[in-house]
């Protein structure tokens, strides 16, 4: 049985009104996947948070709302293993403050947390022009 393959760049400007677009996005393409025995209604929802999230952080925190910057975000799938990439071009932040449980009502931190919940793999680093950060999910069912 081949795999789905699958290749998706996008860059959007430091805007919170485009968190719904890139949600959309992940919930389109979960619904889509040819080879996927899991549940896709509960992996759309998870990639809508996940971006959204991600996106979020990249905004308000790493690119510190700064309208001039812009996110870059590239969501591939090859061999059975979504891989997602959130690049920012700002400060940055220390993403293991934010990797425990945190109180709901507690203003920050419920993303990276919720990220690192659904996603297989994450990680946050340093690049030439800013940071990026990595997830990885296993689609075998």
């Amino acid at each position: 049985m081949p795999n789905d393959r699958l290749a998706v760049d996008i860059k959007v400007p430091n805007q919170t009104r485009y968190l719904c677009l890139i949600g959309h996005i992940g919930e389109n393409i979960a619904r889509t996947l040819k080879h996927f025995g899991g549940d896709r209604e509960k992996l759309a929802y998870d990639l809508n948070l996940v971006l959204t999230e991600a996106m979020a952080n990249a905004i308000q925190h790493a690119n510190v709302g700064d309208p001039a910057k812009e996110v870059h975000i590239e969501i591939s799938i090859v061999d059975r293993q979504l891989q997602i990439r959130v690049y920012d071009f700002g400060e940055g932040f220390d993403i293991d403050e934010y990797c425990q449980p945190r109180h709901p009502l507690e203003e920050h931190g419920r993303g990276i947390y919720l990220i690192r919940s659904i996603m297989d793999e994450m990680c946050y680093k340093k690049t030439a022009d800013g940071h990026v950060l990595e997830l990885c999910k296993n689609l075998n069912s």
